[in-house]
């Protein structure tokens, strides 16, 4: 039978282009075809799949020849079909026109991994309908989507603070004798694309040449097939700081470094890894980079304001102040008396008294900032008059006669 038969066979999913999903949710759509005349149909499904893939070749030599070998493997998160026209032995006829069929499918709840495209292997998920035909070809239909798992860096594994310490001796022969040291420190693990990384570090230079500090955030991508592993570094973005003379030292008191828009790390996945690092390292003349790094991982929930203490206020580069106006009101009321609140007998329990020496305020600083707003907030100030209510009697100092 001619294909001029069938007008369009497309598949549609409900969410729009570009739409992410996530482990749990349902995906659904329908299969569209639209028919010049009718046609007969022995059977049409509809399967979902994800799955992750690594592949590369490597040359190796065995004697006097070179060997190519094969390295490949797979994982499979899920593998679902769903029969829209059933075969049972007997063709169905579709009359002329346009043809729906939903279909929908559950997304497994934790097994899924964030979609990627890398070098030598990929995570991918997609939607495929084939549609099955007497004496036609078998036409096919393939859709892909995305799937993103989230990170939440709210946790305290993440939000806790990265430092490292390396050095390292120049060579003698380059006529660079003495060692050169790197401190650093980042107050959280745990980052959100566009972000801001403040580094602290210091760098100490005791050799006889000029050395120059340097930053960047590297991804590296892992991949695992038949025990054997393949790795690929490639930088997102880097700084340059100022040289350091030598016999000196310098110091970044919270350098910033932007994370560009990138993919989140993928840590949950047996054969396909991708990890953040910044890296700290100086030009040494003489010898290699000496080089520290600082781990990273890249998640998709934003820190929350007023997060855990154990980030530092550096770390609040990309947190909206905005909340210092969520309470004010529009138009502030005129205070009321303060006597018809406080009472006479209790004016002097409210007046304030010097804290001794042994009260401990720690666990004040503790509490959310925004209780000790709403607790000042309407306390309102005391009745004023210019009229003294206890006046001083007026005494006048005697002129003297003689003067």
């Amino acid at each position: 039978m001619s294909l001029k038969c069938i007008r369009s066979f497309e598949l549609e999913l409900d969410r729009s282009d570009g739409a992410v999903y996530s482990g749990g949710e349902v995906l659904s759509g329908q299969v569209v075809l639209d028919l010049n005349r009718e046609i007969k149909v022995r059977s049409m499904k509809v399967q979902s799949r994800g799955v992750a893939t690594a592949h590369w070749l490597e040359n190796r030599s065995v004697g006097m020849n070179t060997a190519c070998s094969d390295y490949t493997s797979k994982e499979t998160y899920f593998r679902k079909r769903q029969h829209l026209i059933r075969d049972n032995g007997d063709v169905t006829v579709l009359p002329a026109g346009r043809h729906e069929f939903p279909f929908s499918f559950q997304l497994p709840e934790e097994a899924l991994v964030t979609s990627f495209e890398g070098k030598h292997g990929s995570v991918r998920y997609w939607v495929k309908v084939k549609l099955h035909r007497p004496w036609s070809a078998v036409r096919r239909i393939k859709k892909e989507f995305t799937v993103i798992q989230p990170i939440d860096i709210n946790t305290p594994a993440l939000l806790a603070p990265q430092a490292g310490t390396k050095d390292r001796l120049a060579r003698v022969w380059y006529r660079n004798l003495g060692q050169v040291s790197v401190t650093a420190k980042i107050d959280r693990k745990g980052y959100t694309p566009g972000e801001v990384i403040p580094i602290f570090a210091e760098f100490e230079n005791s050799t006889s040449r000029t050395v120059v500090p340097r930053a960047c955030i590297t991804q590296i991508q892992t991949f695992i097939a038949r025990g054997t592993m393949k790795q690929k570094r490639s930088v997102v973005t880097a700084m340059c700081g100022d040289a350091v003379a030598p016999l000196c030292r310098d110091s970044w008191h919270g350098h910033a470094i932007k994370i560009p828009p990138v993919g989140p790390s993928i840590l949950h996945c047996r054969i396909i890894k991708v990890e953040y690092v910044l890296r700290v390292f100086v030009d040494v003349p003489g010898t290699s980079k000496l080089s520290l790094e600082l781990p990273l991982v890249m998640g998709t929930i934003p820190l929350h304001p007023f997060g855990s203490r154990t980030s530092s206020v550096s770390s609040q580069y990309s947190l909206n102040p905005s909340w210092l106006c969520l309470t004010a009101p529009d138009q502030p009321e005129p205070p009321p008396d303060y006597r018809t609140i406080v009472p006479e007998e209790d004016e002097s329990e409210q007046s304030p008294t010097p804290p001794s020496g042994e009260e401990d305020f720690s666990g004040a600083l503790e509490q959310p900032l925004q209780a000790f707003v709403q607790e000042f907030r309407y306390r309102p100030p005391p009745m004023y008059c210019e009229v003294d209510p206890n006046p001083q009697p007026f005494y006048m100092r005697p002129r003297c006669m003689t003067c």
